[in-house]
């Protein structure tokens, strides 16, 4: 079993292990002051890409002589930390909702959107945990294969509840901004910032999404997993942006 078609950079690792540390902590100190708990499971996908960056960053000092601790720990959790930021996100846009007393505009009613949404997050993540399980204990070709096919559905399921979430966000927005409610023209906070912020983030672990189906479907030894670059540019750059976006403009000045 080949653990990497490259030998994984140093420097690029610890850059991701600072950067999502450091917003993490931030987090927990925004949702402490904010009294925002509904973000907490963002917190949680921050620890778990910090902590799949140190999974690189052990792998990057065994080069050549991978081991398997290290492998697993950055292909499972830096695979699954996404989820959880789709979690939080799906509850900030349910309580935006709520606060401009608008669940009349909304596609889902607001005690709803957050079940459905997060449901398929649930089914999404159990997915994905259960192929990159398979994963780490494929032996042969064709149980790596299975295992990358487990991982593409969970990956799926988290695209097309994504898709759905952003048209959703759209409607919304596209109704409240035709016909507004009072709330929505009293209220003094900046409300439709905090979509703004929803929109970038969404498209940002979308395009993750759909890059790391495309990488699991090429499969081992293509060009998406033969060269370290793309993790970068298409997944690790995309998510610290995601969770540095909510640091700048934390949902807790809104909500």
């Amino acid at each position: 079993f080949v653990y990497y078609y490259y030998n994984p950079s140093l420097p690029a690792a610890v850059v991701f292990v600072v950067l999502f540390g450091l917003s993490g902590l931030a987090h927990v100190g925004q949702i402490v002051h904010g009294r925002t708990w509904y973000f907490v499971p963002f917190v949680i996908g921050c620890i778990f890409e910090a902590i799949g960056y140190i999974g690189r960053t052990l792998s990057a000092e065994e080069a050549p002589d991978f081991t398997k601790v290290p492998y697993i720990l950055q292909s499972l959790l830096l695979l699954l930390g996404p989820t959880f930021f789709a979690a939080s996100i799906y509850m900030v846009l349910a309580r935006v909702i709520i606060l401009l007393q608008a669940g009349h505009l909304s596609v889902v009613k607001p005690s709803w959107l957050t079940k459905v949404f997060v449901t398929g997050d649930v089914l999404s993540f159990l997915a994905q945990s259960g192929g990159g399980g398979m994963l780490a204990n494929a032996k042969s070709k064709s149980a790596t294969q299975r295992a990358e096919w487990v991982i593409v559905a969970g990956l799926a399921i988290q695209i097309v509840f994504f898709g759905f979430f952003m048209l959703a966000t759209l409607i919304f927005h596209t109704r409240i901004h035709s016909n507004p409610t009072q709330a929505s023209r009293e209220l003094q906070v900046p409300w439709k910032k905090l979509l703004y912020i929803l929109y970038a983030t969404s498209v940002f672990i979308m395009i993750r999404s759909v890059f790391r189906i495309v990488e699991y479907i090429m499969g081992r030894g293509s060009e998406l997993q033969d060269k370290e670059f793309w993790l970068y540019v298409f997944d690790a750059s995309l998510m610290a942006m995601t969770s540095m976006l909510f640091n700048g403009f934390h949902p807790g000045r809104v909500l």
